[in-house]
């Protein structure tokens, strides 16, 4: 069994992290690749596409080093482990201390496979660069170096929904419901739902509120305005891009899902109950 694996370099406690995965599943009989970057971190020699031949992918750090594995690997159908250091994360799968039981449970074929859904992205930046992009937790466009709101017109399917003054607009995943948009007032979406969100950031008016729609919609944004100012792009808050101002940023669901990989016994909403410091029924 072949094992890539991608660090966080700037993670002080990576390479004891990375040393506690490879011996918990070399001595198991698998074979580790790591990443490039990471190899000269932690004095290993590493390769650039890490994910190549790989049955599982682990990622070490949190998540947003999860979400940055996954941007690497470029859409490969490789499941995804997350090891955490630090606090828990919504997307890791175990912290570092439990790599021995994932070991344990991957290698023994007792572990869960669990489907998230992703948005496929497609814009162009200024200067006429056409870029496709996908996204797990969230596409953004924000307002630029200005400070002043943006104008943004959006469509759903082909029809206008609502013209936003805002400092920007989200659109989410169920997965990406609990990070950017639910901080802008989005609603908290349970990972298995079939929609996507639209949440508006800091909105001009107190009548513009997130909106849940089917993810089998295509939602198209582009500026509006007569003098339209610059707009800023991101996927899953990596590389900032600026939108041409003729553009259409069109989004819609991913042909294909992430699969993510669990201990048995995972729970979204317990995870998600010591995230938020909401009580267990025991109050």
């Amino acid at each position: 069994m072949n094992l890539g694996v991608f660090v966080n370099p700037r993670k002080p406690d990576v390479a004891d992290a990375f040393g506690r995965v490879c011996a918990a599943f070399e001595k198991r009989g698998w074979t580790v690749t790591l990443d490039e970057e990471g190899g000269a971190v932690v004095g290993r020699p590493g390769v650039k596409r890490f994910w190549e031949g790989a049955d599982l992918v682990i990622s070490i750090g949190g998540d947003g080093t999860f979400l940055e594995t996954l941007h690497r690997m470029g859409g490969a159908p490789v499941p995804v482990a997350g090891v955490n250091i630090g606090h828990l994360g919504f997307l890791t799968a175990c912290q570092d201390e439990d790599v021995d039981q994932l070991a344990e449970v991957v290698t023994g074929g007792l572990h869960l496979q669990v489907e998230r859904s992703m948005l496929r992205v497609r814009m162009r930046e200024e200067g006429g660069k056409e870029h496709e992009f996908l996204a797990l937790n969230e596409v953004v466009l924000m307002r630029g170096e200005t400070g002043r709101l943006v104008s943004l017109e959006a469509k759903v399917d082909g029809e206008i929904l609502n013209e936003y003054r805002a400092d920007g607009l989200i659109v989410a995943t169920p997965t990406g419901s609990t990070a950017y948009s639910l901080a802008a007032g989005g609603p908290l979406v349970g990972p298995r739902a079939e929609v996507m969100v639209m949440t508006p950031i800091c909105p001009h008016t107190l009548s513009g509120r997130a909106l849940v729609i089917g993810d089998d919609s295509v939602v198209e944004l582009s500026p509006s305005g007569d003098s339209p100012e610059p707009i800023l792009f991101t996927v899953d808050g990596r590389d900032i891009l600026r939108v041409a101002p003729d553009s259409v940023v069109v989004v819609d669901k991913a042909p294909n899902p992430l699969r993510v990989v669990r201990l048995p016994g995972h729970s979204f909403y317990e995870t998600l109950r010591k995230k938020l410091l909401w009580s267990g029924g025991g109050l």
